[in-house]
Protein backbone atom coordinates (compact mmCIF):
# COMPACT_ATOMS: atom_id res chain seq x y z
CA UNK A 1 0.00 0.00 0.00
CA UNK A 2 1.35 3.28 -0.94
CA UNK A 3 1.45 6.38 1.38
CA UNK A 4 -1.43 8.09 -0.37
CA UNK A 5 -3.69 5.04 -0.57
CA UNK A 6 -2.49 4.53 3.02
CA UNK A 7 -3.52 8.27 4.09
CA UNK A 8 -7.02 8.03 2.67
CA UNK A 9 -7.85 4.63 5.06
CA UNK A 10 -6.70 6.62 7.62
CA UNK A 11 -9.43 9.65 6.61
CA UNK A 12 -12.29 7.07 6.29
CA UNK A 13 -11.30 5.38 10.17
CA UNK A 14 -10.50 8.67 11.10
CA UNK A 15 -14.48 9.76 10.10
CA UNK A 16 -15.58 6.26 11.41
CA UNK A 17 -14.01 6.20 14.96
CA UNK A 18 -14.25 10.28 15.58
CA UNK A 19 -10.72 11.09 15.53
CA UNK A 20 -9.96 14.59 15.93
CA UNK A 21 -6.11 14.38 14.80
CA UNK A 22 -3.58 11.48 13.47
CA UNK A 23 -0.50 11.32 12.62
CA UNK A 24 1.64 8.41 10.58
CA UNK A 25 5.41 8.22 10.51
CA UNK A 26 7.14 5.67 8.03
CA UNK A 27 10.86 5.26 8.16
CA UNK A 28 13.16 3.34 6.64
CA UNK A 29 16.65 2.54 8.37
CA UNK A 30 20.01 1.85 6.99
CA UNK A 31 22.45 1.01 9.40
CA UNK A 32 26.08 -0.44 10.01
CA UNK A 33 27.88 -1.37 13.40
CA UNK A 34 31.52 -2.83 13.85
CA UNK A 35 33.06 -3.20 17.28
CA UNK A 36 36.50 -4.81 17.78
CA UNK A 37 37.31 -5.45 21.66
CA UNK A 38 41.47 -6.15 22.00
CA UNK A 39 42.11 -6.91 18.47
CA UNK A 40 39.24 -9.28 17.82
CA UNK A 41 36.08 -8.72 15.85
CA UNK A 42 33.10 -8.21 18.16
CA UNK A 43 30.40 -7.02 16.08
CA UNK A 44 29.90 -6.58 11.71
CA UNK A 45 26.34 -5.92 11.05
CA UNK A 46 24.46 -3.84 8.44
CA UNK A 47 21.33 -3.79 8.82
CA UNK A 48 17.76 -2.47 6.84
CA UNK A 49 14.60 -1.84 8.69
CA UNK A 50 11.12 -0.25 7.82
CA UNK A 51 8.45 0.53 10.01
CA UNK A 52 5.01 2.42 10.66
CA UNK A 53 4.44 4.27 13.26
CA UNK A 54 0.98 5.86 13.94
CA UNK A 55 -0.51 8.18 16.92
CA UNK A 56 -4.35 8.87 16.82
CA UNK A 57 -5.82 11.70 19.64
CA UNK A 58 -8.80 12.02 21.02
CA UNK A 59 -7.94 14.04 24.19
CA UNK A 60 -5.52 10.90 24.40
CA UNK A 61 -3.36 9.38 22.49
CA UNK A 62 -3.43 6.38 21.06
CA UNK A 63 -0.57 4.72 19.45
CA UNK A 64 0.83 1.60 17.42
CA UNK A 65 3.83 0.19 15.53
CA UNK A 66 4.60 -2.12 12.99
CA UNK A 67 8.17 -3.34 11.46
CA UNK A 68 5.80 -5.35 8.52
CA UNK A 69 4.39 -2.73 6.06
CA UNK A 70 2.05 -5.57 4.77
CA UNK A 71 0.70 -4.78 8.68
CA UNK A 72 0.20 -0.72 7.93
CA UNK A 73 -3.66 -0.78 7.68
CA UNK A 74 -3.87 -2.46 11.03
CA UNK A 75 -1.19 -0.74 13.06
CA UNK A 76 -3.29 2.85 11.97
CA UNK A 77 -6.85 0.69 13.24
CA UNK A 78 -5.17 -0.14 16.54
CA UNK A 79 -4.38 3.37 17.13
CA UNK A 80 -7.34 4.51 16.32
CA UNK A 81 -9.17 1.89 18.43
CA UNK A 82 -7.15 2.83 21.65
CA UNK A 83 -7.36 6.73 21.46
CA UNK A 84 -11.16 6.42 21.08
CA UNK A 85 -11.37 4.00 24.07
CA UNK A 86 -8.67 6.67 26.27
CA UNK A 87 -10.76 9.55 24.98
CA UNK A 88 -9.91 12.51 27.49
CA UNK A 89 -9.28 15.78 27.93
CA UNK A 90 -6.12 17.34 26.88
CA UNK A 91 -5.50 19.32 24.52
CA UNK A 92 -2.86 19.69 21.84
CA UNK A 93 -1.57 22.27 19.01
CA UNK A 94 -2.34 21.68 15.56
CA UNK A 95 -1.26 24.58 13.56
CA UNK A 96 -1.01 24.64 10.06
CA UNK A 97 -0.23 22.04 6.95
CA UNK A 98 3.68 21.29 6.38
CA UNK A 99 4.32 20.16 3.04
CA UNK A 100 8.35 19.92 2.62
CA UNK A 101 11.35 17.83 1.34
CA UNK A 102 14.64 18.12 3.08
CA UNK A 103 17.62 16.29 3.92
CA UNK A 104 20.82 16.98 5.42
CA UNK A 105 23.67 16.86 3.17
CA UNK A 106 27.45 15.28 3.42
CA UNK A 107 29.91 15.57 1.63
CA UNK A 108 31.09 11.85 1.48
CA UNK A 109 28.32 9.91 2.12
CA UNK A 110 29.01 6.78 4.28
CA UNK A 111 26.83 4.76 2.49
CA UNK A 112 29.18 5.40 -0.85
CA UNK A 113 32.47 3.71 1.39
CA UNK A 114 32.80 0.13 1.58
CA UNK A 115 32.22 -2.08 5.07
CA UNK A 116 35.78 -3.15 4.60
CA UNK A 117 36.93 0.57 4.78
CA UNK A 118 34.86 1.07 7.87
CA UNK A 119 36.80 -2.44 9.20
CA UNK A 120 40.11 -1.19 8.12
CA UNK A 121 39.58 1.97 10.59
CA UNK A 122 38.79 -0.22 13.69
CA UNK A 123 41.57 -2.67 12.96
CA UNK A 124 43.44 1.15 12.57
CA UNK A 125 42.73 2.37 15.80
CA UNK A 126 42.95 -0.82 17.31
CA UNK A 127 46.73 -1.10 16.25
CA UNK A 128 47.13 2.78 17.58
CA UNK A 129 45.77 1.79 21.14
CA UNK A 130 48.59 -1.19 21.35
CA UNK A 131 50.05 -1.00 24.59
CA UNK A 132 47.65 -0.83 27.32
CA UNK A 133 46.22 -3.51 29.53
CA UNK A 134 42.27 -3.35 27.12
CA UNK A 135 40.80 -1.57 24.58
CA UNK A 136 37.92 -1.08 22.43
CA UNK A 137 36.75 0.60 19.49
CA UNK A 138 33.25 0.85 17.57
CA UNK A 139 31.93 2.50 14.84
CA UNK A 140 28.03 2.72 13.80
CA UNK A 141 26.49 5.10 10.82
CA UNK A 142 22.70 5.56 10.31
CA UNK A 143 20.63 6.80 7.28
CA UNK A 144 17.25 7.64 8.59
CA UNK A 145 14.40 8.34 5.65
CA UNK A 146 11.42 9.68 6.84
CA UNK A 147 7.73 9.92 5.15
CA UNK A 148 5.35 11.92 8.14
CA UNK A 149 1.85 12.83 7.36
CA UNK A 150 -0.90 13.58 9.53
CA UNK A 151 -4.34 14.70 9.13
CA UNK A 152 -3.97 18.45 9.16
CA UNK A 153 -2.54 17.53 5.10
CA UNK A 154 1.08 17.58 6.26
CA UNK A 155 3.40 15.47 4.07
CA UNK A 156 7.08 16.02 5.18
CA UNK A 157 9.84 13.92 3.81
CA UNK A 158 13.34 13.71 5.39
CA UNK A 159 16.72 12.11 4.88
CA UNK A 160 19.32 12.62 7.99
CA UNK A 161 22.49 10.75 8.62
CA UNK A 162 23.96 10.05 11.27
CA UNK A 163 27.74 8.39 12.42
CA UNK A 164 30.06 8.20 15.26
CA UNK A 165 33.45 6.66 16.31
CA UNK A 166 34.28 5.81 19.65
CA UNK A 167 37.54 4.50 21.15
CA UNK A 168 38.88 3.48 25.01
CA UNK A 169 41.77 2.35 26.98
CA UNK A 170 41.83 0.94 29.81
CA UNK A 171 45.28 0.25 32.09
CA UNK A 172 45.80 -1.32 35.37
CA UNK A 173 48.75 -1.24 38.19
CA UNK A 174 49.41 -1.20 41.51
CA UNK A 175 46.39 -3.37 42.26
CA UNK A 176 44.00 -0.36 40.56
CA UNK A 177 42.37 0.78 36.90
CA UNK A 178 41.80 3.62 35.09
CA UNK A 179 39.67 4.54 31.75
CA UNK A 180 39.78 7.01 29.37
CA UNK A 181 37.76 7.56 26.13
CA UNK A 182 37.18 9.37 23.23
CA UNK A 183 33.68 9.95 21.27
CA UNK A 184 33.41 11.77 17.35
CA UNK A 185 29.82 11.61 16.15
CA UNK A 186 27.98 14.07 13.63
CA UNK A 187 24.97 14.51 11.40
CA UNK A 188 27.86 14.38 8.52
CA UNK A 189 29.38 11.43 5.91
CA UNK A 190 32.87 9.67 5.78
CA UNK A 191 34.61 13.25 5.96
CA UNK A 192 33.70 13.27 9.74
CA UNK A 193 36.63 10.56 10.07
CA UNK A 194 38.85 11.64 7.45
CA UNK A 195 39.22 14.49 9.53
CA UNK A 196 40.23 12.70 12.72
CA UNK A 197 43.90 12.77 13.91
CA UNK A 198 43.69 9.39 15.00
CA UNK A 199 47.54 9.07 16.17
CA UNK A 200 47.11 12.32 18.46
CA UNK A 201 43.68 11.63 19.62
CA UNK A 202 44.85 7.22 20.41
CA UNK A 203 48.15 8.39 21.90
CA UNK A 204 46.30 11.03 23.92
CA UNK A 205 43.39 8.89 25.58
CA UNK A 206 46.84 6.04 26.22
CA UNK A 207 48.30 8.81 28.39
CA UNK A 208 45.68 10.64 29.68
CA UNK A 209 44.68 6.97 31.11
CA UNK A 210 48.08 6.41 32.69
CA UNK A 211 48.49 9.85 34.10
CA UNK A 212 44.86 9.03 35.91
CA UNK A 213 46.59 5.82 37.53
CA UNK A 214 49.27 7.63 39.18
CA UNK A 215 47.34 10.88 40.76
CA UNK A 216 45.76 10.81 43.69
CA UNK A 217 42.95 11.11 45.35
CA UNK A 218 41.09 14.56 45.16
CA UNK A 219 39.81 16.92 48.51
CA UNK A 220 36.50 16.95 49.60
CA UNK A 221 34.73 20.16 50.43
CA UNK A 222 33.46 23.44 48.74
CA UNK A 223 35.64 24.61 46.32
CA UNK A 224 35.73 27.08 43.25
CA UNK A 225 35.44 24.61 40.16
CA UNK A 226 36.05 25.79 36.95
CA UNK A 227 34.41 23.22 34.47
CA UNK A 228 35.94 22.49 30.91
CA UNK A 229 33.43 22.61 27.83
CA UNK A 230 32.52 18.99 27.84
CA UNK A 231 31.60 18.85 31.63
CA UNK A 232 29.72 22.72 31.13
CA UNK A 233 28.32 20.66 28.58
CA UNK A 234 26.88 17.48 30.40
CA UNK A 235 25.90 19.71 33.73
CA UNK A 236 23.47 21.96 31.67
CA UNK A 237 22.04 18.69 29.69
CA UNK A 238 21.14 16.68 33.12
CA UNK A 239 21.06 19.02 35.63
CA UNK A 240 19.02 22.04 33.32
CA UNK A 241 17.85 20.24 30.41
CA UNK A 242 15.95 17.78 31.65
CA UNK A 243 14.26 20.06 34.33
CA UNK A 244 12.75 22.29 31.47
CA UNK A 245 11.46 19.61 29.48
CA UNK A 246 7.62 20.55 29.67
CA UNK A 247 6.56 16.71 29.92
CA UNK A 248 8.52 16.66 33.30
CA UNK A 249 7.40 20.10 34.43
CA UNK A 250 3.66 19.08 33.61
CA UNK A 251 3.84 15.85 35.66
CA UNK A 252 5.70 17.84 38.62
CA UNK A 253 9.19 16.15 38.01
CA UNK A 254 10.80 19.61 38.16
CA UNK A 255 12.04 22.04 40.03
CA UNK A 256 11.58 24.30 37.06
CA UNK A 257 7.29 24.44 37.27
CA UNK A 258 5.82 28.02 37.69
CA UNK A 259 9.24 30.04 36.72
CA UNK A 260 8.63 31.08 33.31
CA UNK A 261 9.87 34.25 33.20
CA UNK A 262 11.51 34.10 36.79
CA UNK A 263 15.40 35.01 36.92
CA UNK A 264 16.44 31.56 37.87
CA UNK A 265 20.64 31.64 37.17
CA UNK A 266 23.18 34.49 37.44
CA UNK A 267 22.98 37.83 34.46
CA UNK A 268 24.47 36.74 31.60
CA UNK A 269 24.17 33.20 31.31
CA UNK A 270 22.47 31.90 28.17
CA UNK A 271 21.52 28.80 27.69
CA UNK A 272 19.99 27.63 23.96
CA UNK A 273 19.16 24.01 22.57
CA UNK A 274 19.60 24.38 18.90
CA UNK A 275 18.72 20.98 16.68
CA UNK A 276 19.29 23.28 13.51
CA UNK A 277 23.25 23.37 14.28
CA UNK A 278 25.14 21.98 10.98
CA UNK A 279 26.92 18.58 11.09
CA UNK A 280 26.31 17.93 15.13
CA UNK A 281 24.87 14.86 16.17
CA UNK A 282 21.55 15.90 17.71
CA UNK A 283 20.74 17.66 14.88
CA UNK A 284 17.48 17.16 13.03
CA UNK A 285 15.23 18.68 10.42
CA UNK A 286 11.62 18.40 11.49
CA UNK A 287 10.87 16.76 15.12
CA UNK A 288 8.89 13.81 15.21
CA UNK A 289 5.27 15.26 15.11
CA UNK A 290 6.17 17.16 12.47
CA UNK A 291 7.72 20.64 13.66
CA UNK A 292 10.17 22.05 12.28
CA UNK A 293 13.46 21.84 14.45
CA UNK A 294 14.19 25.84 15.86
CA UNK A 295 16.71 27.03 18.21
CA UNK A 296 15.35 27.78 21.48
CA UNK A 297 16.41 30.03 23.96
CA UNK A 298 15.65 27.91 27.31
CA UNK A 299 17.24 31.01 29.84
CA UNK A 300 18.50 34.40 28.18
CA UNK A 301 20.27 36.85 30.80
CA UNK A 302 19.51 34.36 33.51
CA UNK A 303 15.73 34.11 33.30
CA UNK A 304 13.83 31.08 32.35
CA UNK A 305 12.46 32.04 29.21
CA UNK A 306 10.50 29.06 27.65
CA UNK A 307 10.02 25.10 28.54
CA UNK A 308 11.04 22.43 25.45
CA UNK A 309 8.05 21.02 24.26
CA UNK A 310 5.96 19.03 22.01
CA UNK A 311 2.45 19.32 20.77
CA UNK A 312 0.74 18.40 24.23
CA UNK A 313 2.47 20.72 26.44
CA UNK A 314 2.82 23.53 24.09
CA UNK A 315 -0.66 23.67 24.46
CA UNK A 316 -0.82 22.91 28.03
CA UNK A 317 1.12 25.69 29.08
CA UNK A 318 0.24 28.24 26.16
CA UNK A 319 3.56 28.23 24.34
CA UNK A 320 4.96 28.22 21.09
CA UNK A 321 5.24 24.98 19.65
CA UNK A 322 9.51 24.42 19.21
CA UNK A 323 9.86 21.15 17.79
CA UNK A 324 11.17 19.03 20.62
CA UNK A 325 9.08 16.45 20.25
CA UNK A 326 11.66 12.80 19.59
CA UNK A 327 11.27 9.26 19.45
CA UNK A 328 13.92 6.44 18.63
CA UNK A 329 12.44 4.86 16.20
CA UNK A 330 8.93 4.49 14.30
CA UNK A 331 7.69 2.07 16.85
CA UNK A 332 8.31 4.62 20.06
CA UNK A 333 5.80 7.45 20.70
CA UNK A 334 7.46 10.85 20.37
CA UNK A 335 9.10 12.46 23.98
CA UNK A 336 10.07 15.64 24.68
CA UNK A 337 13.73 15.38 24.35
CA UNK A 338 16.72 17.99 23.62
CA UNK A 339 19.04 18.27 20.35
CA UNK A 340 22.20 20.09 21.28
CA UNK A 341 21.83 21.66 24.35
CA UNK A 342 25.03 24.50 25.38
CA UNK A 343 26.09 27.93 26.89
CA UNK A 344 26.03 30.38 24.99
CA UNK A 345 29.29 32.44 24.55
CA UNK A 346 30.56 35.15 27.55
CA UNK A 347 33.26 37.03 28.00
CA UNK A 348 35.89 35.47 29.89
CA UNK A 349 39.07 33.71 29.17
CA UNK A 350 39.96 30.69 30.56
CA UNK A 351 43.79 32.01 31.59
CA UNK A 352 41.08 34.89 33.57
CA UNK A 353 38.84 32.80 35.22
CA UNK A 354 42.15 30.98 36.38
CA UNK A 355 43.40 33.89 38.47
CA UNK A 356 40.47 34.29 40.15
CA UNK A 357 40.72 30.49 41.68
CA UNK A 358 43.19 30.58 44.85
CA UNK A 359 42.41 27.30 46.16
CA UNK A 360 39.69 25.18 43.45
CA UNK A 361 39.39 22.85 40.78
CA UNK A 362 39.71 21.97 37.08
CA UNK A 363 37.52 19.49 35.70
CA UNK A 364 37.67 18.10 32.27
CA UNK A 365 35.44 15.99 30.44
CA UNK A 366 32.21 13.88 31.40
CA UNK A 367 32.20 10.63 33.30
CA UNK A 368 28.66 10.02 34.11
CA UNK A 369 26.45 11.04 37.20
CA UNK A 370 23.01 11.27 38.87
CA UNK A 371 20.49 13.89 38.27
CA UNK A 372 17.32 14.71 40.19
CA UNK A 373 15.19 16.79 38.30
CA UNK A 374 12.19 16.96 41.06
CA UNK A 375 14.14 17.89 43.76
CA UNK A 376 17.13 19.87 42.23
CA UNK A 377 20.16 17.88 42.86
CA UNK A 378 22.81 16.53 41.09
CA UNK A 379 25.99 14.27 41.02
CA UNK A 380 28.42 14.33 37.90
CA UNK A 381 32.33 12.75 37.76
CA UNK A 382 34.67 14.08 35.60
CA UNK A 383 37.43 12.21 33.55
CA UNK A 384 39.99 14.24 34.88
CA UNK A 385 40.75 16.61 37.15
CA UNK A 386 43.69 19.50 38.59
CA UNK A 387 43.71 21.29 41.49
CA UNK A 388 44.18 24.96 41.07
CA UNK A 389 46.34 26.91 43.44
CA UNK A 390 47.16 30.42 43.11
CA UNK A 391 45.50 31.00 40.13
CA UNK A 392 47.68 28.38 38.23
CA UNK A 393 46.88 24.10 37.25
CA UNK A 394 48.73 22.17 39.46
CA UNK A 395 48.87 18.24 39.73
CA UNK A 396 46.46 15.99 38.69
CA UNK A 397 43.75 14.04 40.98
CA UNK A 398 41.47 11.46 39.88
CA UNK A 399 38.12 10.26 40.23
CA UNK A 400 36.42 13.21 41.68
CA UNK A 401 32.81 13.88 41.64
CA UNK A 402 31.12 17.12 41.51
CA UNK A 403 27.45 17.68 43.42
CA UNK A 404 25.11 20.59 44.33
CA UNK A 405 21.62 22.10 44.01
CA UNK A 406 20.80 22.94 40.33
CA UNK A 407 19.88 26.63 40.79
CA UNK A 408 22.27 27.25 43.69
CA UNK A 409 25.03 26.72 41.49
CA UNK A 410 23.58 28.49 38.90
CA UNK A 411 23.29 31.23 40.35
CA UNK A 412 26.76 31.11 42.06
CA UNK A 413 28.28 31.31 38.11
CA UNK A 414 31.20 33.66 38.70
CA UNK A 415 32.42 33.97 35.09
CA UNK A 416 30.88 32.41 31.80
CA UNK A 417 33.78 31.44 28.95
CA UNK A 418 34.36 32.71 25.21
CA UNK A 419 35.55 29.22 24.09
CA UNK A 420 32.14 27.75 22.82
CA UNK A 421 32.36 23.56 21.89
CA UNK A 422 29.50 21.85 21.15
CA UNK A 423 31.18 18.41 20.30
CA UNK A 424 30.33 15.74 22.94
CA UNK A 425 27.93 13.51 21.45
CA UNK A 426 26.07 10.64 22.85
CA UNK A 427 22.61 9.29 23.54
CA UNK A 428 19.77 10.54 26.04
CA UNK A 429 17.70 8.09 27.70
CA UNK A 430 14.50 8.50 28.79
CA UNK A 431 12.69 5.60 28.28
CA UNK A 432 14.28 5.63 24.91
CA UNK A 433 17.49 6.46 23.84
CA UNK A 434 18.00 9.81 21.07
CA UNK A 435 20.72 11.12 19.73
CA UNK A 436 22.03 14.91 21.26
CA UNK A 437 24.92 16.75 21.82
CA UNK A 438 26.08 19.44 24.31
CA UNK A 439 28.63 21.64 25.17
CA UNK A 440 29.49 25.29 25.99
CA UNK A 441 32.47 27.14 27.46
CA UNK A 442 34.54 27.10 30.49
CA UNK A 443 32.33 27.88 33.51
CA UNK A 444 33.75 29.13 37.08
CA UNK A 445 31.33 28.38 39.63
CA UNK A 446 31.48 27.04 43.41
CA UNK A 447 30.26 23.33 44.34
CA UNK A 448 30.50 20.43 46.49
CA UNK A 449 33.70 18.60 45.28
CA UNK A 450 34.62 14.89 46.55
CA UNK A 451 35.78 11.76 45.56
CA UNK A 452 33.76 9.14 43.85
CA UNK A 453 35.48 5.75 45.75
Amino acid sequence: MGVVELFRFAERLAERYGIEYYEIRLMKISSTRLSMENGQLDELSQNGETGIGVRAFNGAWGFSSANDMKRAEKAVETAFKIAKLSRGEAKIYLGDPVEDEAEIKVEKPFTDVDISEKLALLREVDGLLGGTSSRSAGYADSLVETIYVNSLGSEIRTRVPRIALRFSVTVRGNGDMQTYWKTFGGTLGWELIEGIDLPYWTSLVKEKARQLLKARSPPSGEFEVIMDPELTGVFIHEALGHAVEADLVKNGDSILAGKLGERVAVEGLTVVDDPTLRGKFGSYIYDDEGVKAKRVEIIKDGVLVTYLNDRETSAHFGLEPNGHARAQSYAHQPLVRMGNTYVERGSWSLEEMLEEVKNGLYMVGDKGGQVDTAGGTFTFGAKEDYLIRNGEIAEMVRDVALSGKTLEVLRRIKAVGKDVRVEFPGYCGKGQSVPVDDGGPHILTRALVGGTR
